[in-house]
């Protein structure tokens, strides 16, 4: 008899701390970016040419490596494996999302589109959802790329 594997980590937990977990990160990279932007308008405003200041240049990877070092802890603890897997894909796919959503709705919408990026692609992780996860990634990331280059 074939009996249906039953998971042995709890998925409600693991899911809906993934979605917490991106949709704080969504809106912390959201802030920080806007402070980076603001703080380079104040310091170039006297400057007539090309202005960079060191916030402008370690922005993008200071963002991406706090959001990585966040999501190996708070993954770990929440026993999403393999976070291999997982953890690339949210992170370096993630601005497709995030710019559609606050392009046409506002930070809100890129904190909802953050916490549903990171929630789908946390339910690929378990065998069961999988098919579910990455077709919920797909969908988002597709509606993005329609929205950003319609």
């Amino acid at each position: 008899m074939n009996t249906p594997r039953t998971e042995p980590r709890p998925v409600m937990l693991g899911v809906s701390g993934a979605a917490v977990t991106g949709a704080v990160l969504a809106t912390g990279a959201g802030s920080f970016l806007s402070w980076v932007k603001h703080h380079s308008k104040q310091a170039c405003e006297t400057t007539d040419g090309l202005c960079f200041t060191w916030w402008d240049l370690a922005a993008i990877p200071l963002t991406i490596t706090i959001a990585l070092i966040i999501l190996i802890v708070v993954y770990k603890q929440l026993d999403i494996r393999p976070r291999l897997a997982v953890i690339p894909p949210t992170i370096l796919l993630a601005p497709l999302p995030l710019v559609a959503a606050q392009t046409t709705a506002g930070w809100w919408a890129a904190t909802i589109a953050g916490g549903a990026w990171s929630c789908s692609l946390a339910l690929a992780a378990w065998s069961r959802y999988r098919i579910l996860g990455i077709t919920a990634s797909a969908t988002l990331l597709l509606a993005s790329l329609i929205v950003l280059y319609r």
